[in-house]
């Protein structure tokens, strides 16, 4: 009588998979490559600003208008901060693109602080999306002297 293998025991390989080779799940498809995932500009806007706030030198985003509207609105309840003030992003399949527009302080290297702001967002957009960054564009403008008031209008209710 010859000894045979049981019929519904799993094959296993001749080697077994390196740590390198995708998992398979069910009909051997990868579950990460069932659907799409989409990432609106405004996500990217908001961690961008973010990515900017976080550099030291960078006293606040947007220009003076935009500046002046933000503190409105974060008077108003419910109006919240706009963390993506200053930052427009244009986001496609795989690739962004962003320009910024930041306010710095009187008395920084403005080559080093555009630096460190377009490394700060490139890492920090690219490790949260898995986007391309392919360009960060950086304008300043304004510097925010030592001795400038904050920019808050008076307020209407006393």
């Amino acid at each position: 009588m010859s000894q045979t293998a049981p019929r519904n025991r799993p094959q296993t390989p001749a080697t077994e998979p390196s740590a390198d080779t995708p998992k398979t799940f069910g009909r051997g498809v990868d579950p990460g490559a069932r659907g799409r995932t989409t990432i609106a500009d405004g996500v990217v806007e908001k961690i961008a600003g973010m990515a900017a706030r976080d550099v030291v030198g960078v006293h606040a985003m947007g220009g003076g208008l935009a500046r002046t509207f933000g503190v409105v609105r974060d008077r108003v309840p419910g109006g919240g901060k706009s963390v993506a003030r200053g930052v427009k992003a244009e986001v496609g399949e795989v690739q962004t693109a962003l320009d910024l527009e930041i306010v710095v302080d009187y008395g920084v290297s403005i080559a080093d602080v555009a630096r460190a702001v377009r490394e700060n967002v490139i890492t920090a957009v690219e490790r949260m999306t898995g986007l391309e960054v392919v360009e960060v564009n950086i304008a300043v403008s304004d510097v925010k002297l030592p001795d400038e008031e904050e920019e808050s209008p008076e307020p209407r209710l006393q």
